[in-house]
């Protein structure tokens, strides 16, 4: 959000980079077919895929009786494996047919370079094949298919391995530091270490199977609350599943255990100009009408970008002629509060930029946020990061384990926060898109480098903060267009655009296309649409028939544009406008729109 009247479009999406394929290599005389059960003529003996999503058909086939019909869901796209053992040091070839769209064929775990290859479209039957060499102390290998997230079932045929054998798949070992995470009312993350040899993990909750998954990580859904619960995990490959893992308990928070307490089933966010007026002019606190539940205040800003010593102050009299007085917002504030609604000090915008790169800047942006929190008697914070404050280091390319300075220093920043004041603390956070959804395609500077080291860089902060977000609402404006879970490119401004965008958040994403390094979904209670309250607000207004259709598609899959979303989410928890001053200035038409619409 910036204090101008309008901004100009984000930064340019990065450069995709390409790699060239590996050239084939001759198979010497002792070469010999390790795939097992390559033409699937014997169902899916040998295979594995993940939730459940493969399946063998009769027709169409390529060679044979049988072939693998595969279908993506939600945030699985359809990932069948199998283990096979080789030799190190050694050259193999991996082929098959494919038909559908977007087909991947791939091995990892080589020991050296894994490889991919893929087909974007095939109608018919299509021959992909990739080479690839063995590290010296690799013994076996990891063959894969899988499809694409949004799009239809693939079929997969006569899978080849062609190489030097190696001694046989062994059943991988007993998974061990199985972890709970926070739990939610109904839910429960888990974490474990990664098995050797594993191509999957069966999560199990009091001794029944509950999940399979191909990571080291699941949450599990549905639960009870305020009811204890017992998980075990156990690995699995070609050649069988482990024992289960010991046991590690977790018990639900009771009913309405959220993060930051209570919020309305559907609420309205807004950002207040207390700092300064706009060409919206300034709005009282007192004067703020009942129908905004959450009120940001903008912005408390750092002394200098990298001193972490954040200062908030009330817009002064010559820019606000008509601005109350210290003792008269605070009583504003409080009056708010008893009447239900939250306020707190929203850090960052677009002239803020706060860059926490030393542990001194981070202890620093503790203690100052702290003392604007207990001054005016906020319930928490908002981080509204903006152009340079978040970026990725070279080399920092999981946003699971972030390295970077300036990352790791806010994700402590905030934990610790959420410590000193408890469960009761509201913390928002309102990126951009090219800071969440563009690492559907691009994340920091990429393997190579030569991207922009911004992109996705929230991504780590929101994954490592996602049990204490009370809501996350990305701002669906001033952004250029963004490729959706669909592959398809959306322009701001429309319907679309904010299903497409919202939908990623609720179903989750393969980060910079690794489906090694999915970002998990957000549940929908905590997630907002961020849009301008008007078209003087910043680019990217929606009107609000546009408004309501994206809300109609999002909760009940009804009135929907050309982007389908992955399933309704009643639970949806509403909006947020840049601002209720520019709400104001435009007659209130953002949150009467909001206040007439019908949930369902």
């Amino acid at each position: 959000m910036d204090r101008t009247s309008l901004r100009p479009l984000a930064a340019a999406v990065a450069t995709l980079l390409t790699l060239g394929g590996l050239t084939s290599a001759a198979h010497a005389a002792e070469d010999a077919e390790l795939a097992r059960n390559g033409g699937f003529e014997a169902g899916l003996d040998g295979w594995n895929c993940s939730a459940g999503s493969g399946t063998v058909v009769t027709s169409p086939v390529h060679g044979g009786t049988g072939a693998l019909r595969a279908t993506p869901a939600g945030n699985d796209n359809a990932r069948c494996v199998q283990t096979v053992a080789v030799r190190p040091d050694s050259t193999y070839t991996l082929s098959g047919w494919v038909r559908g769209s977007y087909v991947h064929l791939g091995a990892t775990g080589t020991g050296t370079t894994d490889v991919s290859t893929w087909a974007q479209s095939a109608p018919d039957w299509q021959r992909l094949t990739t080479t690839f060499r063995t590290g010296p102390a690799t013994r076996t290998v990891t063959l894969h298919t899988h499809g694409w997230y949004g799009t239809g079932a693939y079929y997969a045929d006569d899978t080849s391995l062609l190489g030097p054998g190696g001694d046989p798949v062994q059943i991988p070992a007993v998974p061990t530091g199985l972890t709970a995470g926070a739990a939610t009312s109904t839910t429960v993350p888990l974490t474990w270490s990664p098995v050797a040899g594993a191509t999957s993990y069966h999560v199990h909750r009091g001794g029944t199977r509950v999940l399979t998954v191909t990571g080291t990580s699941a949450t599990v859904t549905g639960l009870t609350p305020a009811t204890s619960y017992g998980f075990q995990v156990s690995a699995a490959n070609a050649a069988g599943e482990s024992a289960r893992s010991a046991t590690v308990t977790a018990t639900t928070l009771p009913g309405g255990g959220e993060p930051g307490g209570t919020l309305p089933a559907h609420a309205l966010v807004g950002y207040l100009h207390a700092s300064f007026a706009n060409g919206s002019g300034y709005t009282r606190m007192a004067d703020v009408p009942d129908s905004w539940d959450v009120i940001n205040l903008a912005f408390g800003e750092p002394t200098s970008v990298t001193s972490g010593d954040i200062r908030f102050r009330l817009c002064p009299a010559t820019e606000c002629p008509n601005v109350e007085s210290a003792a008269d917002f605070k009583a504003a504030v409080k009056a708010k509060r008893a009447a239900g609604k939250k306020v707190l000090i929203s850090i960052g915008g677009q002239n803020g930029q706060v860059q926490l790169s030393t542990t001194a800047a981070r202890d620093t942006f503790v203690s100052s946020v702290s003392r604007i929190i207990d001054e005016y008697g906020l319930d928490g914070l908002d981080i509204d990061f903006e152009g340079h404050s978040l970026s990725l280091n070279t080399g920092d390319t999981d946003f699971r384990n972030p390295t970077s300075p300036v990352v790791v220093h806010l994700i402590s920043a905030l934990k610790t926060l959420k410590a000193k004041y408890g469960p009761g603390f509201v913390l928002t956070m309102a990126p951009e898109t090219f800071f969440v959804q563009l690492g559907y395609q691009y994340y920091g500077s990429g393997p190579w480098g030569g991207q922009d080291p911004r992109a996705g860089a929230y991504l780590p902060v929101i994954h490592a903060l996602r049990d204490d977000i009370t809501l996350l609402h990305v701002q669906d404006y001033n952004s250029g267009p963004i490729m959706g879970l669909d592959n398809q490119y959306h322009s701001m401004g429309t319907a679309d655009f904010h299903v497409a965008m919202t939908d990623m958040l609720l179903t989750g994403f393969p980060v910079a296309g690794n489906a090694e390094r999915f970002f998990p979904p957000l549940r929908p209670e905590q997630v907002a649409i961020g849009l301008p309250a008007s078209p003087q607000a910043g680019n990217g207004h929606t009107p609000p028939a546009e408004v309501t259709k994206a809300l109609d598609c999002l909760t009940r899959t009804v009135n929907c544009g050309s982007y389908r979303p992955h399933g309704a989410r009643p639970g949806l928890r509403g909006l947020m406008t840049w601002s209720v001053n520019w709400d104001r200035f435009g007659g209130w038409e953002f949150s009467r729109n909001f206040d007439a619409y019908r949930w369902g």
